[in-house]
């Protein structure tokens, strides 16, 4: 069984790297590998408070910025976080960070950590490509929020809670187009994506790790179920 998970940089690297999260998580991941032999994992990490602080500071120099230039300095940063994860999983991952989805070998270990790949979207659409080549039906996405809302709650009082919404009904709140550091339960390429490959993913709060046990297990968990 192989489980993707899209590890938002939110999550990792806030600001610094959270040292008790990564210790924490994959303390959590390493039991299900050890108790499930046919348990598998794929990994895709995002850029967080570094990706964020740079772009912010080439904005800041430069006035007018490139889109491509402001993704590549996200990249970068998702690169720097995976590879952190990929030394943390230890002997579990024998492979180097998966930078190109479509140019990935057969999976040999037991876990596969990967990153940002090139500008136009975010490291989600990575994880759906990676969800494609693997034939994974469901991609987990830990972020800072625990479910995806009907609005904007920090702007919006009512907005609701929504515990499981369709493709059509999802893209509608997020838009189709990528901007770099967009704020989204999902990134709206990698949506369209998933919609295609009827893929199911699962938005939950990634610092709730016994949220994320439950999911693992198949128990009733907190989250928004897309697709």
């Amino acid at each position: 069984m192989i489980t993707v998970i899209s590890l938002g940089g939110s999550i990792v690297a806030p600001e610094g790297v959270d040292e008790v999260f990564l210790k924490e998580f994959v303390g959590l991941i390493r039991a299900f590998l050890e108790e499930d032999l046919e348990r598998r994992f794929i990994f895709v990490v995002g850029g967080g408070g570094p990706a964020r602080a740079w772009q912010k500071a080439y904005r800041s120099v430069c006035g007018t910025v490139s889109d491509a230039q402001a993704d590549w300095i996200g990249i970068m940063a998702t690169r720097l976080n995976a590879q952190l994860v990929r030394a943390i999983m230890g002997e579990w991952c024998t492979t180097e960070v998966i930078t190109d989805p479509t140019q990935t070998g057969d999976f040999t270990g037991r876990v596969l950590v990967a990153a940002g790949w090139k500008p136009g979207f975010s490291s989600d659409y990575d994880a759906v490509l990676l969800a494609e080549r693997f034939q994974a039906g469901l991609v987990i996405n830990l972020s800072n929020i625990e479910q995806v809302y009907s609005d904007d709650p920090k702007r919006n009082p009512d907005a609701k809670p929504i515990d499981r919404i369709g493709w059509a009904d999802f893209r509608a709140l997020v838009g189709d187009e990528w901007v770099p550091g967009k704020n989204v339960p999902f990134d709206p390429v990698a949506s369209r994506r998933a919609a295609e490959l009827s893929l199911r993913v699962i938005c939950a709060a990634g610092w709730d790790l016994a949220n994320l046990r439950k999911l693992l297990e198949g128990k009733p968990f907190v989250g928004t179920t897309i697709g």
